[in-house]
Parts: C-alpha cells; structure tokens; sequence
C-alpha cells in the first residue's frame, strides 16, 4: 500500500503549485466503525459468540474542474483494526480505486462521463453507491448526461467488463458482463418522477465439456414519484424485471413501494409505508419470480440489520416490509427510529410442511451528534424478534437473543480550505 500511496501524494503536491485553487478540492473521509453482532444478517446460535471488531475506511477524493473537462479520483484503504501486524513488512490491505474518471463538457447541457464512477439514482433502491458499506460500490462505465431543460434530464450508460486484456474470448462472472441504463427525471416544485430502463447481461458456460460462452439478459424497468402537496409528502415506486435469468429460468418480477412523511412537532418527523419485493416459491422449479435491487444501497432498506438483499436473499420467497418510523433532527443532534415487520411475498416451505408467512419485527434505534462541520458521531442499535419462519427461512436459532449495535466516528476534512 505504501508504495503507490506516496506516489499519489507526490504526484500530487507536486501539482498543487500549478493549479488554481478555485478548480480544485482535495478532501479526505476516514471512517472507523466498531460493531458487536449477535445476529446480524442471520439468526445467531447458542453455540456461537458475538463477534466485536472495529473496521476502518480511509479515503483521499481529488477533483478538478475546468472550462471544458473535469477529473474525480478516489482512492481508499479498508481494513479491520488487527489484521496487520505491528511491525508489518508487508500490509495485505492494497489501496483501492474507487472513483477515476474523466467528464467531457460539451455544452451547458451535454456531458460524457467516462471511467469508474458511482451510480446514485433517485433513493438509491436499483442503483446506488453502497456509502454504509466500508468499500462502497463504484461501476466502470460511460456516461452520457443531456439536461433536457430547466426541469429535465437524460442518462444513458453503457458498461462491457472483462477480466484482462485477453486474446481470445473467456468466461467473465466477477459482475455482469455488460450493462445498459437509460434513466430521464423530471422535477417540480411539488411533483418529480423518473424513469429508469436497465439492460444487465451476465455471462455463463452453458456446455460441460468445451467453453461455450452465453450471455443472458434481464430487464428492469419503472418509476418512482414523489408528491408533495404541503407538509406532508408521498412516495410511490413501481418496478418490474423480464428477460432470462443467468441460470436460464424465465424470469418474471415486481416489485412497489409507497410511503409518506409527515411532521409531528418541532424538529419531529414521521414516516410509514409498505415494500412488497416478489418472490418464487420454496417449491417452484421452472420459474424466476424474485425480484433483484440490482445495484442498490439495500442497507438503506428493509431494516439496518441487513436479513434481505445485502449478499443475502437473491432468488429467495420475496418481501413484504410495513415500515413506520420517527425522526428528530435540531441544531447537532440527530434521533431516528423504525419498526418494520416482515414478511415473506412467497410461499415458504419447510421440506413439505408449508410455513406461515410472517418473519419477524425488527426495531432499529440510531443517533448523530455533529461535533464540528468536518467530525460527527453516530452509533445505533438494532433488535430483531424472530418468528418460526426466519428460521425455517434463515437456519439459526430464532429464541437466542438476535441483535446489532455499532458506533463511529466520521472525520471529513478538507485538506485546502484554510
């Protein structure tokens, strides 16, 4: 790590001189998370312990903006507290590329954006960056933006992934082989919508004996709106997925969310709605029917201790999630709860024995205190009371005590502001 982390430094410092300041920012994040997990993403057994670790993310953000271009770098360590030794001779944690692209400035209005890059879109529910995670998402793509007008923009982008530089034509299934989006949104002052398109092909070897390479395609596409008519205000998104699933099924999927906010008092707020995210039953075997978030930041969603969609529940029985939630937010402090109660959208079975749809309740609890504008505070704590499903869903133990609590402290400096 050493080694290209100085280069990144010299390079550079041996720049700054050159460039004026009002074209560039050099900022940094890091990030140290503590966690205790009894429970976390699966029910706990008795004959288990809580694992308690402090993970770390350590980030440099470098940008540049000029008439006609602009750069982004990124770039990253992620570790956990111990798995280097002291007196290491070798780190194994390697620096990370998360963000290095380039934007063409055409005009006011177009724009082409080229290299590795984060994807946010709308609430993040199909394709977002993954900030919870310590490593967080990045995609290798290009990107055309167009503003349409005052109100209005188009995305386009197009990905193709491979290994290495090749000769001849290999197996790729690290992520998808290639990707294709189109997204336009559109906003008011009390009503905003997208639209999103999304063409995800993921390649296989459909022949036992020589390489015979196939790319599948699936298709997501829909809607998400936002209306607010005065203080209070709604949401409402609807998506559906077709196409060939990688293992050849014919896939067929939905999945809608509607909520709304409203506010209870001074610094108050609170919000309720329902997610429903289809699923296949335990005893189909012909058809896909489970809905992917794709590229989400499901953390976000359906409970922060992570039981559906974080590298876990793909091709499963579905989710029906009726969430409430208050909120507090006054000069430093910050207060949020949620209780989401769980449900399977499918049918779930246990061998023959077909199980009730009800999973559990969890109850999530967080807190912020902004010690200045570059450090804040945050912890929070979560409890899931587990139904007989979980576990016949998830394995475990659902009478051991299932729960989540993690404190961090975020420092976001700004290395040139003086």
């Amino acid at each position: 790590m050493k080694k290209p982390f100085r280069l990144f430094l010299i390079l550079f410092l041996g720049l700054v001189p050159m460039i004026s300041m009002a074209q560039l920012t050099f900022k940094g994040e890091l990030r140290p998370r503590t966690e205790y997990r009894h429970g976390l993403k699966t029910l706990f057994n008795s004959t288990d312990d809580a694992a308690l670790f402090t993970s770390q993310r350590t980030r440099l953000n470098l940008n540049y903006d000029d008439a006609k271009f602009r750069v982004g770098l990124s770039v990253q360590d992620v570790r956990v507290w111990g798995d280097v030794a002291q007196l290491n001779m070798s780190d194994e944690n390697q620096l990370m590329l998360h963000e290095a692209w380039g934007e063409i400035l055409f005009n006011e209005s177009l724009s082409l954006k080229v290299g590795r890059q984060e994807l946010v879109y709308d609430d993040s529910r199909i394709l977002g960056n993954v900030g919870w995670a310590q490593q967080a998402r990045s995609h290798d793509l290009a990107l055309l933006k167009l503003k349409t007008d005052e109100n209005g923009q188009f995305h386009v982008g197009l990905a193709v992934n491979n290994d290495s530089e090749d000769l001849k034509r290999t197996l790729y299934t690290r992520n998808y082989k290639n990707m294709q989006f189109a997204w336009y949104n559109r906003k008011s002052d009390q009503f905003d919508f997208s639209l999103l398109f999304m063409n995800v092909g993921m390649q296989t070897d459909v022949s036992t004996t020589e390489l015979d390479l196939e790319t599948r395609y699936n298709q997501t596409f829909g809607t998400i709106m936002n209306y607010r008519p005065g203080k209070i205000s709604f949401t409402g998104s609807v998506y559906a997925q077709t196409g060939e699933h990688v293992s050849g099924k014919d896939l067929s999927a939905h999945m809608f969310n509607l909520g709304m906010n409203f506010p209870i008092g001074a610094g108050w707020k609170g919000n309720v709605g329902v997610e429903v995210l289809s699923g296949t039953d335990s005893d189909e075997t012909d058809d896909y029917n489970s809905f992917t978030p794709l590229f989400g930041t499901n953390h976000k969603f359906n409970g922060h201790m992570d039981y559906f969609y974080v590298g876990n529940h793909v091709g499963n029985v579905g989710l029906q999630d009726i969430y409430g939630g208050v909120n507090y937010g006054k000069d430093k402090f910050s207060f949020a709860t949620a209780v989401h109660l769980f449900s399977s959208q499918a049918d779930l079975y246990s061998g023959s024995e077909k199980q009730d749809k009800y999973l559990g309740t969890e109850v999530d609890l967080s807190v912020g205190y902004k010690y200045s504008d570059n450090v804040v505070f945050k912890a929070g704590y979560s409890h899931l009371f587990a139904a007989d499903s979980m576990q016949a869903l998830k394995g475990g133990d659902k009478d051991e005590t299932q729960n989540w609590g993690w404190v961090m402290i975020v420092f976001t400096p700004d290395f040139l502001k003086k």
